[in-house]
């Protein structure tokens, strides 16, 4: 996975400036989490599903092996075949020989964050194939050359306009030289477009939210009915998922499915949620011919044996994006992986390193909120620290960063020390402190490594002094406790 993460200061700087972007980030931190609020109210028991999927998901990872075998044997009674990939390199291989081997040229996709991952499209093309992608958010983005914005829609933050101009400039090649700007043309004009390669098209791949082991089925939950035409007009259906995606049986499916489409986008159920058993079977009227699944490790293996283990419980739900204070001001572009926000602030140095993606798991405020919205409750915050942890040991993190908690550790051990500084803190700010108004008194420039705290926003000038000093007026203003001992007459000598 080509990751662009050791940029995310100077993609975080752009992505700030960009007014249309913080427009559509404000609409999206708005209305999921508003949608998720509104479902998870009409649901008394959401918590208690919470803790049934953590545990559901818990096992099949602490007994990963033993289900994967039996999803193995399922798969290949119900006439499917399993491919075990232990890298991206060998799993993008496998699905190119697939391809080769059938005869095909043209390839459609529903949306799978794990071919992202493999960057499966950019080796098929290489091979000569014509792959498209059918989910409306993905085709937008593979169009203009771009990572997915966000786990859930891909193209959230592109406007009508912006993609008018992508279709304008792709579409012409189809004889479609007519600009449009309106949203449903637009939706139309993607229809057509793709309907054409829904009907020439000779493999169909699809990623898969779960697979169940009692049964060998894969689950799809999608909104908009492609990955469905996807799995089914085609005469073969290739499958590229996860290892960890395997679930026991179609029950603990069912726990998940009601905390999916909630966390995700506020929804009581998404629209299609589809279970493919294998190829189409004597008797069938349609179906593909043949059912392949291509199992992937790519570092999840190593991720099992590890502190961040319970990321792998994640399903891929965006909920911990939605609720982000950072994600919130610079979108997913700027994080420069296909695993934006808090979730990907795990992931991305998981699947690559702590250098390529350290700043990533530094991009939070440890408010907690992606916690606390997580629908298999994935202690985020922790599994951040950890990877700052690391960074920190391996002496990645910047010098000014290192020295300053070198200076703060010194201080916490010497408290004398430490409230002579803080005293000389507050003096320091309150004469940086402008003149009194109705809105208070504001800092709008700290010096040094403190700068940015006030490169985008005014601090507020401290009053009252410290905390110890507070502590102590209040100390001292409190009346005297009563310490005299109870009497005790009729209790004496119990």
């Amino acid at each position: 996975m080509h990751v662009t993460s050791d940029q995310f200061h100077e993609k975080s700087a752009e992505a700030l400036k960009d007014e249309s972007l913080a427009g559509a980030l404000f609409v999206l931190g708005k209305m999921f989490p508003l949608m998720r609020e509104t479902v998870v109210a009409q649901l008394p028991e959401f918590d208690a599903l919470r803790d049934r999927a953590r545990d559901i998901r818990n096992h099949a990872l602490d007994h990963l092996p033993d289900y994967l075998d039996a999803f193995e044997k399922k798969v290949n009674e119900n006439g499917g075949r399993i491919h075990w990939a232990r890298t991206g390199v060998e799993a993008n291989r496998i699905v190119a020989k697939l391809c080769k081997d059938a005869g095909a040229k043209q390839i459609i996709k529903s949306k799978s964050m794990v071919t992202e991952e493999l960057e499966l499209n950019d080796h098929l093309e290489a091979q000569g194939l014509v792959v498209t992608e059918t989910d409306l958010g993905e085709y937008i983005i593979q169009l203009r050359k771009e990572k997915p914005f966000h786990i859930v829609g891909p193209a959230l933050h592109l406007s009508a306009a912006q993609v008018s101009d992508t279709f304008y400039e792709a579409h012409k090649e189809y004889g479609r030289t007519e600009k449009v700007e309106d949203k449903v043309k637009l939706v139309e004009e993607a229809r057509i477009v793709l309907r054409e390669r829904f009907k020439n098209a000779d493999i169909g791949i699809t990623g898969a939210n779960f697979l169940v082991a009692e049964t060998g089925q894969i689950v799809l939950v999608t909104n908009e009915g492609n990955a469905d035409l996807t799995a089914t007009l085609p005469k073969r259906h290739i499958v590229v998922t996860g290892i960890e995606k395997v679930v026991p049986n179609l029950d603990d499916v069912g726990v998940l499915l009601r905390l999916l489409p909630r966390s995700a986008t506020g929804q009581e159920t998404s629209n299609y949620v589809s279970l493919y058993t294998g190829p189409r079977q004597k008797g069938d009227g349609d179906g593909p011919e043949s059912f392949d699944i291509v199992l992937v490790d790519n570092g999840r293996s190593d991720m099992l044996d590890s502190p961040v283990k319970e990321m792998l419980r994640c399903i891929r739900c965006g909920a911990c994006l939605n609720s982000c204070p950072i994600y919130g001001a610079v979108g997913g572009q700027a994080y420069g992986s296909v695993y934006s926000g808090p979730m990907g602030s795990v992931w991305t140095p998981a699947l690559t390193s702590v250098s390529q993606a350290g700043d990533l798991p530094n991009a939070s405020t440890f408010c907690g909120k992606c916690e606390e919205v997580c629908p298999v409750r994935i202690p985020l915050p922790k599994l951040m620290r950890h990877w700052r942890e690391k960074e920190f040991e391996q002496h990645l993190s910047p010098t000014t960063a290192r020295w300053g908690l070198g200076v703060w550790t010194w201080l916490a051990h010497h408290p004398r020390a430490y409230r002579f500084f803080t005293s000389l803190s507050l003096v320091g700010m309150n004469l940086m402190a402008s003149a009194p108004n109705p809105k208070g008194r504001w800092i709008t420039k700290l010096p040094f490594i403190a700068a940015g705290w006030t490169n985008s926003r005014n601090l507020s000038a401290p009053s009252g002094g410290s905390f110890l000093s507070q502590y102590k007026k209040a100390q001292k203003a409190a009346p005297p406790k009563d310490t005299a001992r109870p009497s005790n007459a009729e209790g004496e000598g119990k």
